[in-house]
């Protein structure tokens, strides 16, 4: 693939963006879904209208970071392992769980920063039908964090 004429970031970015778009496509095969739900009942259209767009852009996530630990390892085995983990990582961060492991040692400006990187704290505002321009920002940004580090990455293994 790397040797057409493209660049890395291309590459990249149509790795993530054919990925997503799949994605894209299994979240709208499932409306049939919504469609019964709304036959047998009266339901918020408007919350599962946003939980759809909140569900696409956290596949987004989660792809550029799989992307990324890809890009980082020849073996597609350890790169799913590592995904997994940093994934689960994001998503677990603002649980008691993970904060109560951080909030006897560290001061409140860590234990913080720590809970803002929540996947599921961010997912939730969202699936209540809270359209809060942070999250979009912080999951846009973290996107973008994660295939420029892929970039990096495939950029630094192809020069070795």
């Amino acid at each position: 693939l790397l040797t057409l004429p493209v660049t890395t970031t291309q590459a990249v970015l149509g790795k993530f963006l054919a990925a997503w778009l799949f994605c894209g496509i299994a979240l709208a095969l499932t409306a049939p879904m919504w469609l019964t739900v709304n036959v047998l009942g009266d339901p918020d259209n408007g919350v599962i209208v946003l939980s759809y767009i909140g569900s696409f852009i956290l596949a987004g996530a989660f792809l550029s970071i799989g992307i990324c630990m890809s890009a980082l390892t020849r073996n597609q085995i350890v790169a799913f392992i590592l995904g997994a983990v940093v994934c689960f990582l994001f998503t677990m961060s603002g649980l008691d769980l993970v904060l109560n492991a951080f909030r006897g040692w560290a001061p409140d400006v860590v234990v913080d920063t720590v809970a803002s990187f929540s996947f599921l704290t961010r997912f939730e505002g969202i699936t209540r039908g809270v359209l809060a321009v942070r999250d979009f920002i912080f999951f846009f940004s973290l996107m973008a964090f994660w295939l420029f580090a892929a970039v990096l990455a495939v950029d630094t293994r192809k020069a070795a």
